[in-house]
C-alpha cells in the first residue's frame, strides 16, 4: 500500500526536498557554479567565487555576439560621406634631413587649403581640425585630408634625433578625432624631455663635485646625449569600435605594409646615421605592429610595445619572428581584459586575435601599467607612460614590471 500510494500521490516533503537539491545541485555544475556546504569555505579560499565565472559567461556571450556579426553583416564599416579636401602634397622621395622644414611647409599649406574646401561644404568641423593642423607650431610629415584622413605628426628635431618612438593608434582614430591621439604623442614626448633634463641635471651635479674631470666629462656627455623624437602615425584607416572590420585582421594587413615602408623612409630622416626605433602600438594598433613585426629586420627597431591589446594574432612573442624587444602592458581598468582572446576561421574570414600579450604563455616583457583604463596608457603621471618612456630611452632594466 504504501509503495502504491507512493506512486500515486508522489515522494513525501523530505524527498521531495532532497531531489530538488540534487537537480539544483546538478544544474549549478554543468553552469559552472557550486551551491552546498562547502560553497562559503570556497568564497573564502578564492576571495570572489563567481568572478571568474561571471567573466567566463560574458566572454562566451561577447563571443558569441562577435561571431554572429561577423557572420551577419558585412566586413566593412560604414564610412562617413566624401569630405572635400586637396591631395596630398608632392614632395621629393626619398625625403633628406635637410628637407623635413619644406615638407612640414608644404603640409601645413595642404592642411589650410583642407580648411577652406572643408568650410566651403559647410563642415564647419573637419574645418576646425585642418585649421589647427595649419598651425606654424606643427610639424606635419604626411597628411591626407580626405575622407576619414591620415596625418603623421613629428614632435622633437627628428633630424638630429638618436632615440625615436612611433606610436600607432587603434581603432575609431581617425582625423576628427586626431586631437586625442595628439595629445598622447606629447604626453610621451613631455615625458621624455622632462627625463632628459632630470639626467642632465644629475650628471652636470656630478661634474660640479669633481672639478678634476669637468672637461672630459662634458665632452663624453655631449657624445653620449640622446636626442629624442616622437612621431605619430595615423597612416592606415582604422576600424570603428562598434564594427565588425575590428574583429578580423583585414585592416592590419593592409596597413602593415605602410608601416614598414614609413620606418624605411623614417630611417633616412636622422642624421648623421639612423636613429633606434620603438614601437608603441595601442588597441588594434598592436594587430598592425605584429603583422608589421616580421619585415623590420634592419629598420633599427629595438623595441615593440604592446598596450591596450586584444591580441595580435601571433601565439607567442616568438611567433613575431622580430629581433625585437616585446612588451605587453594592461591597465586594472582597461576593458579590453574583457575581450575573449580567440581566433577562428568562419566562411575564409579570421576572427579574433588569440593569445592574450600579457598572459605567460604569450611570452612578452610583462611592465606595469596602473590603474587605468583603455584610454589612459600616456596620461601624464602614470605607470605605463613612465615605463614606455624608460622603453624608448633604452633602460630596460628601470622598467618596472607587472
Amino acid at each position: 500500500m504504501t509503495a502504491v500510494t507512493g506512486e500515486l500521490h508522489g515522494p513525501g516533503p523530505e524527498q521531495t526536498e532532497r531531489q530538488e537539491q540534487a537537480q539544483g545541485q546538478r544544474q549549478a555544475q554543468e553552469q559552472g557554479r557550486w551551491y552546498g556546504p562547502d560553497r562559503d569555505r570556497r568564497r573564502r579560499d578564492r576571495g570572489r567565487p563567481d568572478r571568474g565565472h561571471r567573466r567566463g559567461r560574458l566572454c562566451r556571450t561577447l563571443l558569441a555576439a562577435l561571431l554572429a556579426a561577423a557572420v551577419v553583416l558585412p566586413l566593412s564599416a560604414a564610412t562617413r560621406p566624401g569630405i572635400p579636401a586637396p591631395p596630398p602634397a608632392v614632395l621629393p622621395a626619398p625625403l633628406p634631413p635637410a628637407g623635413l622644414a619644406t615638407a612640414y611647409a608644404a603640409n601645413r599649406d595642404n592642411a589650410a587649403e583642407a580648411a577652406r574646401m572643408a568650410a566651403a561644404d559647410g563642415d564647419l568641423s573637419r574645418a576646425a581640425v585642418d585649421r589647427s593642423l595649419a598651425s606654424p607650431a606643427r610639424h606635419l610629415l604626411h597628411l591626407d585630408a580626405r575622407g576619414t584622413g591620415q596625418v603623421t605628426e613629428v614632435f622633437g628635431d627628428l633630424a638630429h634625433a638618436t632615440r625615436v618612438a612611433v606610436l600607432v593608434p587603434g581603432s575609431d582614430t581617425t582625423l576628427d578625432t586626431y586631437a586625442r591621439f595628439h595629445t598622447a604623442a606629447e604626453s610621451l614626448y613631455r615625458r621624455l624631455t622632462d627625463d632628459q633634463r632630470t639626467r642632465d641635471h644629475r650628471i652636470r651635479g656630478h661634474r660640479t663635485r669633481d672639478q678634476r674631470a669637468h672637461d672630459q666629462r662634458t665632452r663624453d656627455h655631449e657624445r653620449r646625449r640622446t636626442r629624442v623624437a616622437v612621431v605619430a602615425w595615423l597612416g592606415y584607416r582604422t576600424p570603428a569600435t562598434i564594427s565588425t572590420a575590428v574583429l578580423t585582421p583585414g585592416r592590419a594587413a593592409r596597413a602593415a605594409p605602410h608601416l614598414r615602408r614609413f620606418l624605411r623612409e623614417l630611417r633616412t630622416l636622422t642624421a648623421p646615421g639612423p636613429a633606434s626605433l620603438a614601437l608603441l602600438c595601442h588597441s588594434y594598433g598592436t594587430v598592425v605592429c605584429a603583422r608589421a613585426a616580421p619585415a623590420l629586420t634592419g629598420l633599427g627597431v629595438t623595441d615593440i610595445a604592446l598596450v591596450g591589446s586584444p591580441g595580435t594574432g601571433a601565439a607567442s612573442a616568438a611567433a613575431l619572428h622580430t629581433s625585437a624587444r616585446v612588451w605587453a602592458a594592461r591597465g586594472a581598468a582597461d576593458w579590453i581584459a574583457e575581450v575573449p582572446h580567440v581566433r577562428a576561421d568562419l566562411f575564409g574570414t579570421t576572427v579574433g586575435f588569440g593569445t592574450d600579450p600579457v598572459s605567460p604563455s604569450f611570452g612578452a616583457r610583462v611592465f606595469a601599467a596602473g590603474s587605468g583604463g583603455h584610454s589612459d596608457y600616456f596620461t601624464p603621471g602614470s605607470a605605463s607612460l613612465a615605463n614606455l618612456a624608460r622603453i624608448v630611452l633604452g633602460e630596460s632594466a628601470e622598467v618596472t614590471r607587472a
